[in-house]
């Protein structure tokens, strides 16, 4: 049986006259066909789940079976690596990945896949290429790994780009294409003998039918090259090219962070646009030398400028950003396990203490959990908001890894 955490039914510490939280029992996405043992290394397989609508209007979770790696982006799962919902959320089914998610819906009746995984094309041997020459190389504060650098505009045509997909209106494959991207200062890497093509982050349509996205990673030579910062593309030709907008240099707290010299950047940025168009962005330093300080900030002219990031959260893993149509601005993140917390100015100046979706028992901040979540809105008051648990009992004593799903209800 699935063990609910103490919080399943009602958040605590939330004043009830501003908002009523109700959150379901966890529902089984999928467990591992091993069990956990100690000293074996599965790190990457059955973590990192992602939340989407399929075309035909079902809800996914598609989760990662492969090792957290470049050489695996872009590479077929091994085992079934999706579950799907036809009612809801409320029951799930196991099955490969491959029916089409509906993506982005464009002003112009087109649908478009950017910014995600599922785009992601693999990442070839660097023997492959005729590369330029280098600009610098970062060691990585995760074992210790090379990232060569090189001129985004001096690479091959196939090292260039945004990878991405378009639906044509009416009909129901995707075809992938690679979008141009405008970014002069824009530095790329190869790594653990590959060199993958990545631009991960939140697409967004704007009041004037643009597309804005702000993505990671990114990188730039002189003073900042050391440290990974995010960088918004706005695109105006509906994804066929992108031009850099603004970029958020690395800028740590100090005071909240003594490792903050030593990290490897701002990374994972996500993304929520305000009704009034204010950007919003909370972006991850957690990385190899321990949590690090979640950070925010925001846009009043569409992503050319930005605020002084500020801490938020001491810790946490991949932020996630849902505004819900009621209003409330909902942030979930992980490491350790996963949790999310509400903002019910719905801007993100105040937030809750963040509440635990898993039972935190470990010592390390991935003991427990991936720390990934995703989340997806059913309507204005309700979502649903999917992770990963390392140690869902066995009925002989033993542990799995678990993919759980929940419903969360808000009323305000």
């Amino acid at each position: 049986m699935i063990q609910p955490s103490p919080l399943s039914k009602s958040l605590e510490g939330i004043d009830p006259n501003l908002m009523h939280t109700e959150i379901s029992d966890p529902m089984l996405i999928a467990e591992s066909s091993f069990v956990n043992e100690p000293g074996v290394e599965r790190w990457g397989y059955y973590q990192f789940p992602q939340l989407s609508r399929l075309l035909d209007g079902r809800i996914a979770v598609t989760f990662h079976i492969n090792a957290d790696s470049a050489s695996a982006y872009g590479k077929a799962a091994i085992e079934p690596n999706r579950g799907v919902s036809s009612d809801g959320g409320k029951t799930w089914e196991q099955i490969e990945s491959g029916d089409p998610e509906a993506g982005l819906l464009l002003p112009n009746g087109e649908r478009l896949l950017v910014a995600n995984p599922a785009v992601t094309p693999v990442a070839h041997a660097i023997s492959s290429y005729d590369l330029p020459p280098e600009r610098g190389t970062v060691i990585g504060t995760y074992g210790q790994q090379p990232y060569v650098c090189y001129r985004h505009d001096e690479l091959p045509s196939e090292l260039q780009g945004v990878p991405s997909a378009r639906m044509s209106v009416g009909a129901t494959i995707w075809i992938k294409e690679r979008a141009r991207l405008d970014d002069p200062q824009l530095l790329r890497f190869s790594t653990e003998g590959v060199f993958p093509v990545t631009c991960w982050g939140d697409v967004h349509v704007t009041p004037d039918k643009a597309l804005v996205v702000v993505v990671y990673p990114s990188r730039i030579e002189g003073d900042s090259f050391r440290q990974m910062h995010t960088v918004c593309y706005r695109s105006e030709d509906d994804g066929h090219s992108w031009q850099a907008q603004g970029r958020m240099l690395y800028q740590p707290d100090r005071t909240a962070d003594p490792m903050a010299d030593k990290r490897d950047g701002f990374t994972e940025p996500t993304c929520a646009l305000l009704p009034d168009g204010e950007m919003v962005v909370v972006m991850r330093t957690t990385d190899g030398n321990g949590d690090g300080p979640l950070y925010l900030s925001r846009s009043e002219n569409e992503g050319r400028d930005w605020s002084t990031p500020k801490v938020i959260r001491k810790n946490g893993a991949l932020p996630r950003l849902l505004r819900l149509g009621n209003g409330v601005l909902v942030l979930s993140s992980g490491r350790p396990g996963a949790d999310m917390s509400f903002s019910l100015d719905g801007r993100g100046e105040e937030w809750t203490e963040p509440h635990k979706l898993v039972p935190v028992v470990g010592s390390g901040n991935q003991d427990d959990s991936c720390g990934y979540t995703s989340m997806l809105a059913l309507d204005d008051d309700s979502f649903l908001i999917t992770y990963s648990w390392f140690k869902k009992p066995t009925e002989d004593g033993q542990t799995r890894k678990a993919i759980l799903v929940r419903k969360v209800t808000i009323t305000v």
